[in-house]
């Protein structure tokens, strides 16, 4: 903690023409008498720092002093500072401002360009900011944690041991050990419920290599979909899968075929575009629409 203490001074004089003994100790919540002994230890460090008494007296460094920055071009900032401020966007804190403050100068001040823009928040922000937290914590401090899990198999109870937060297929998801299934798996957070850090803590395992293969916990059964749409839906398939996901057939349609991990994902993807598709594969999404219509039907008589 001290030496947070003492870089974060470095920082803020590196920043400021001059700061008081009382502005440090309130910054940094110590006595102003451990300032002091901070400021000794930078002097005794090497680091030119000077203190003036009076009215227009403080703390500052000689302006010749600057920390070497040149390990740095602004093209690596700024790709840093893009993917941290990506972070804060599911972050309680802004680690993106933290770092513009330790590299800034007083002379040279660093700002984050609006060139590439990342937001990894979804609708659900609050919530998902707040179940990051409690995972990051949890996995840094070895607890355990415990949730109610929502998946097309129903409702479960899970304790897990957490060991890593994953940004995976445009979703956010927890790594770890479930207790119950006695293996480790991958649980969205969006589908997480009533999440919370227990007071059980956890000696931390050996990960085998092919765990770490997360591909390989959506890879275990595909589903082909082969499907006819009609050209004004042109747009959905470059948005959601590319220029060269389908085909154009003489009849104007789009031919698309691909393979999905899970079943309820491609249904409702398909379904979504109502009377707008012909599904030619797989026979039981056929026999799926040909009920759902059958439902429908019903209901209107």
């Amino acid at each position: 903690m001290k030496y947070d203490r003492l870089l974060g001074i470095v920082m803020i004089l590196l920043q400021q023409d001059k700061v008081t003994s009382p502005q440090l100790a309130e910054r940094f919540a110590v006595s102003r008498r451990t300032i002091s002994r901070d400021i000794e230890a930078l002097c005794r460090a090497g680091i030119p720092v000077a203190t003036a008494q009076g009215h227009d007296g403080g703390i500052s460094l000689v302006d010749s002093y600057t920390i070497d920055r040149t390990l740095f071009t602004r093209e690596e900032v700024q790709v840093m500072l893009s993917g941290l401020r990506g972070i804060d966007s599911v972050s309680e804190v802004s680690h993106a401002s933290a770092l513009m403050e330790k590299l800034s100068t007083k002379k040279n001040r660093i700002t984050a360009d609006e060139v590439v823009v990342i937001d990894l928040a979804s609708h659900y922000q609050e919530p998902l900011t707040q179940k990051i937290s409690v995972i990051k914590k949890a996995v840094l401090s070895a607890h355990v944690i415990s949730f109610r899990y929502y998946n097309q198999e129903g409702e479960t109870e899970r304790h897990i041991e957490p060991y890593r937060i994953v940004f995976r297929w445009s979703a956010w998801y927890v790594f770890g050990y479930c207790r119950g299934k006695k293996s480790f798996r991958l649980f969205k957070l969006n589908r997480m419920g009533e999440l919370r850090m227990t007071d059980e803590f956890f000696d931390a395992r050996t990960i085998p290599a092919e765990a770490l293969d997360f591909d390989r916990f959506l890879a275990s059964r595909t589903f082909h979909l082969k499907a006819v749409f009609d050209g004004a839906e042109k747009y959905r398939l470059v948005e959601e899968y590319g220029a060269d996901s389908f085909t154009v057939r003489a009849d104007g349609r789009l031919l698309l075929e691909r393979d999905f991990a899970d079943y309820r994902n491609m249904r409702e993807w398909i379904f979504s575009f109502g009377d707008t598709v012909e599904i030619m594969e797989p026979d039981v999404l056929r026999d799926d629409r040909m009920r759902q219509a059958e439902h429908i039907l019903a209901a209107k008589k």
